[in-house]
């Protein structure tokens, strides 16, 4: 989004707000002195002093916790060496040690835009009262069965005081499975976001603002509950799926509202809003419980089809599979390679991507029907030599779950690709899904690929996927971070629910299947054609952001937003751009002139019509 800001956070930064005398293990910051960190209260001298679980190393027998005979049904066991950045919390902790250590990390995390330490936060069943502030690469979860198993009083929340209010920045942070009951901020929680951010199996018990006195620029809840009244403030565009609203207040440009309960009325094009009745066809994202006698299992919802409001908040829980924790391979950054990671998926195992940054020799390999890979605290995948991050088969029922995936040094050609070129198997009653999986060319380090996202696969779900070629930090320059395009779908039926593109070099996405959902979408332009010759294709000024293929004969898309901050004088002819066949559909279209150059412009929002967006008219939309 728009900044031109660079953030270096160095040795200083860390160690000025941690507590003196702290020891440190691994990529985790030291734990204050009073602090007791990891795990259960009742085994923390069992896990030495810093709480970190005295296990093996993962993958081996003494790191998982048992199964019974038949293989699924979790018994007690020791608990899974999750790594030292993630944090367990029991209700029988001192709450002033718990938030002691909270502190502590969000102190270092808050303005880490381009750090390398990532953490999540476990929170076993109970009642907690805390003030859970979260800032880069964090991840709160509750281990419930229900959001409403972890309950905290006080605040699960996310501020913009490191940047003045602006939450334009607040990238990559997540809350998931818990419920808060707000008395921080004159009670009222705050969720000032950005993109790469998401709530999700979230019970807010009260109300809620989606700023915090500055701008903020998109976000993503979905399969929640809100009590009282969502207040959007100055929110962009936002997507909000199968969440109860209750009283949703406010919009600025683009709102959409997918399969919720009680969305907000209003008429395009005076109202920004967009009510999609229901969802067409999703599953939610898996989640991680822990029983009564320290079993952690997996559960892995099923499909739903035309549904409308939460999963779990009136017993109408789809049918779920529930995966042992022991037939997961829990894999740590600076130990766990690529090869061990496969090896493991070769043998049978799914995969746990604890928190930090993987460098990757070779892409990972998921090659088995039903194989799940779920994040924890951001992991960041990093192909150093060229390789994809993540190849999928065209096989059914992959997920990929909460993972940032950033271009290495060296080209890829995409940094994920979903099924071989010409895959042709149908998935409609198994798609593979992505949930929460966002990708970044630049910013933290020099990178490039031609692509971020490629699904050559049939019927693939795309659930809030932010695709970003940076517009600042290192490399962020034409030559520095170049990148062709953010997503490219070549295979049919596939739907994105929260589609975030932006800055790539030609079609930010390039749509060629039949059948293809987008219900919202929101993209910048590039910041950076040096010149309209460097930027032009075919006689065509610029190249559209959403691009529809001429062959298509089928396409549903509803709440698109494009915007453009030119840094020179250049023009995109059209924002958006599809063929007119009768099965192709459009609606709600909006364009917004942000840039500083006088003379740049989108010339078009669709196919050649629409108003322009320049200087003198910084907004146009569709009538319908």
């Amino acid at each position: 989004m728009r900044s031109s800001i660079r953030w270096a956070v160095g040795f200083a930064a860390w160690a000025a707000p941690l507590a003196a005398g702290c020891s440190s293990s691994g990529d985790r910051p030291p734990a204050p002195a009073a602090s007791v960190a990891v795990g259960d209260a009742a085994s923390a001298e069992a896990q030495g002093g810093d709480g970190a679980a005295a296990t093996a190393p993962a993958g081996t027998d003494a790191a998982v916790a048992p199964t019974s005979p038949d293989g699924a049904t979790p018994v007690a066991g020791p608990a899974p060496d999750f790594g030292p950045n993630v944090l367990v919390f029991d209700p029988s902790m001192p709450m002033s040690s718990i938030q002691s250590r909270i502190d502590a990390v969000y102190s270092a995390q808050s303005s880490a835009q381009f750090g390398t330490h990532r953490y999540a936060y476990f929170f076993k069943p109970g009642q907690y009262t805390l003030d859970v502030q979260l800032g880069f690469y964090m991840q709160a979860i509750g281990l419930g069965s229900s959001p409403d198993d972890v309950t905290i009083t006080g605040a699960v929340r996310s501020k913009a005081t490191w940047n003045g209010g602006n939450a334009t920045l607040n990238f990559w942070r997540a809350a998931e499975n818990l419920a808060v009951v707000p008395t921080q901020d004159s009670n009222v929680d705050v969720w000032a976001v950005s993109q790469g951010t998401d709530l999700r199996r979230v019970h807010v018990k009260g109300a809620i603002n989606l700023s915090d006195g500055g701008w903020s620029s998109g976000g993503f809840i979905a399969d929640s509950v809100i009590d009282a009244k969502i207040t959007s403030g100055s929110q962009q565009q936002f997507l909000t799926r199968n969440t109860t609203l209750t009283n949703w207040q406010g919009g600025v440009w683009n709102m959409v509202f997918v399969g919720d309960e009680q969305p907000p009325s209003g008429s395009w094009p005076g109202s920004p809003v967009t009510v999609v009745a229901t969802t067409p066809t999703v599953r939610e994202k898996p989640y991680l419980v822990v029983d009564s006698a320290g079993a952690y299992s997996v559960v892995v919802p099923g499909l739903r089809t035309d549904s409308q409001g939460p999963s779990w908040s009136k017993g109408n829980s789809p049918a779920s599979s529930v995966l042992a924790i022991d037939r997961f391979f829990v894999a740590h950054a600076g130990s766990d390679t690529a090869e061990t990671m496969n090896a493991a998926l070769a043998s049978g195992m799914h995969l746990i991507l604890t928190p930090g940054i993987y460098h990757l020799d070779q892409s990972l390999k998921l090659d088995r029907p039903g194989v799940v890979v779920l994040g924890f605290g951001e992991p960041t995948l990093v192909p150093d030599a060229g390789s994809s991050a993540i190849d999928v088969a065209d096989v059914d029922a992959v997920t990929i779950a909460g993972l940032l995936l950033e271009a290495g040094p060296v080209s890829s050609p995409s940094l994920l690709t979903v099924g071989p070129p010409a895959s042709a198997n149908a998935h409609a009653q198994n798609p593979t899904a992505l949930f929460d999986v966002h990708c970044r060319v630049g910013g933290a380090d020099v990178g490039t690929a031609a692509s971020c996202v490629t699904v050559n696969s049939n019927d693939v779900l795309l659930d809030d996927v932010w695709l970003w070629r940076a517009d600042h930090g290192a490399g962020a320059s034409w030559t520095g971070n170049p990148s062709l395009n953010g997503l490219v779908v070549n295979g049919s039926g596939v739907s994105a629910y929260g589609l975030f593109v932006e800055h790539f070099q030609q079609y930010q996405t390039l749509w060629n299947g039949n059948g293809g959902r987008t219900y919202f979408y929101q993209s910048e332009m590039p910041y950076d054609p040096p010149s309209q010759s460097a930027w032009s294709h075919g006689g065509v000024n610029g190249y559209a952001s959403y691009k529809v293929a001429d062959a298509v004969t089928s396409h549903d898309a509803r709440g698109l937003g494009v915007y453009c901050v030119f840094h020179n004088a250049v023009v995109a002819d059209d924002a958006i751009e599809s063929p007119t066949a009768s099965g192709v559909t459009l609606q709600h279209m909006v364009t917004e002139w942000l840039g500083t150059a006088q003379g740049s412009a989108i010339n078009h929002i669709v196919n050649g019509t629409g108003a322009a967006v320049n200087s003198a008219n910084k907004q146009a939309k569709t009538s319908n």
